[in-house]
């Protein structure tokens, strides 16, 4: 199935989030093999200063980013560039592969039009599937017949693709993602409330954004990762394991029924996972990450994830058990209070406290389509808002 180079042409890339971290390592990707890949279009958000060297490098034939000054100023730079919006961008007759790497709620509509207009798109935006994975599945079935597939990118994901590369469907027993512990896996809990945004990020193993690092030492990350593994590979979330593992070197595991267990490892860098996703079904020449060398490692170290550690990861599990709108309220809830963390309105111990309020409170709908699935993140958003707003919830983190 996955052999040697199967095209003479260069695969076509649109990037959406081509600042953002998984964007920049993307184009690593593409300037280390400048035959095999070619860039079409640019999208970024505000950091049009970026944006603008990307595009005098790549030569896109198309970009995007948030309207404003710095925008016509690249407008008029390139005139020979092209400012469609991102949903046009993505069903266009030059991208072979749609690139989703936006932070939020973005990349969402984008991948639908993909999908359903028969594309590729590789997927490194959690919340896509998190808060739209009933709509993204219903569009990706709806293009499948010309061509339509979904590939992972984020390195978990991509583990468990590549294990199944080749497998019945049926003979997958459970999958079981490995999660680092983030920044607090070793701290003393009691010592939670105190700690700072700087400590938060300060993640041991990977170079992310500050959100997903900041759900990284929560490990909500985790639970919104078990969601997506259900989307994704179409298998119940009680199949979905999490294993503590502190080096992030096997991103995941494979059991099939008859107790065979298959993993993929490497050292933890994304530019492997997305040449993955960029290259499929080819196994390009290029090596992106630096070799692993298991005996320059010695040993890897397996452990069980504390649930009274991470309280976070057990109410994105309950959202996500509940398959209606509640994975999208609590998504939107955490968006919120990780930016009030951030910003010091909150303490590290508060974020979870605010998603176990809001998926109390939330009223799910159990048939959601794509309207009531960015509406419920919508509420999940504007609940903690209110709550950090009004002062009901306690900044030493005892909830009112």
């Amino acid at each position: 199935m996955v052999a040697g180079m199967t095209s003479p042409l260069p695969t076509r890339v649109a990037v959406l989030g081509s600042t953002g971290s998984v964007g920049e390592q993307a184009l690593d990707v593409v300037r280390s093999m400048p035959d095999r890949f070619r860039i079409t279009s640019l999208a970024a958000g505000l950091n049009t200063a970026r944006l603008r060297d990307q595009i005098a490098e790549f030569h896109p034939a198309t970009a995007n980013a948030r309207p404003g000054r710095e925008v016509d100023a690249l407008r008029t730079a390139f005139p020979d560039v092209a400012w469609p919006s991102l949903d046009e961008i993505a069903v266009r007759d030059d991208v072979d592969v749609l690139l989703v790497a936006t932070s939020g709620l973005a990349g969402l509509a984008p991948t639908i039009a993909a999908l359903r207009a028969g594309k590729k798109v590789a997927i490194a935006n959690k919340e896509t599937l998190v808060v739209g994975g009933h709509a993204v599945r219903a569009a990706l079935a709806e293009g499948a017949p010309r061509g339509a597939e979904l590939r992972p990118v984020d390195s978990e994901h991509s583990a468990i693709w590549q294990c199944l590369w080749g497998e019945a469907p049926e003979s997958i027993d459970r999958l079981t993602l490995t999660a680092s512990g983030g920044a607090f896996r070793d701290h003393d809990t009691s010592a939670l409330d105190a700690v700072t945004p700087a400590e938060a990020l300060a993640h041991p193993t990977w170079k992310m954004g500050p959100k997903i690092t900041i759900d990284s030492a929560t490990l909500f990350n985790k639970g919104l990762e078990a969601i997506e593994a259900r989307w994704l590979f179409d298998i119940p979330l009680d199949r979905v394991d999490i294993l503590l593992h502190r080096e992030s070197v096997v991103h995941s595991m494979v059991t099939f029924r008859d107790g065979s267990v298959k993993a993929q490892l490497g050292e933890p860098d994304m530019r492997l996972p997305i040449q993955v996703a960029i290259a499929y079904p080819d196994r390009a020449p290029a090596r992106p990450a630096p070799p692993l060398d298991l005996a320059l490692r010695g040993s890897l170290h397996f452990g069980a994830i504390s649930v009274e550690r991470y309280p976070a990861l057990g109410v994105a599990l309950e959202a996500g058990r509940r398959d209606d709108t509640s994975a999208a309220a609590v998504a939107g809830a955490d968006e919120a209070a990780v930016a009030h963390f951030l910003a010091g309105r909150c303490t590290f111990t508060d974020i979870p406290r605010l998603l176990a309020r809001a998926l109390e409170a939330h009223a799910p709908d159990a048939t959601p389509d794509l309207d009531a699935l960015l509406a419920a993140e919508t509420w999940g958003r504007r609940f903690v808002d209110e709550i950090i707003a009004t002062g009901s919830l306690v900044m030493n983190g005892s909830s009112s």
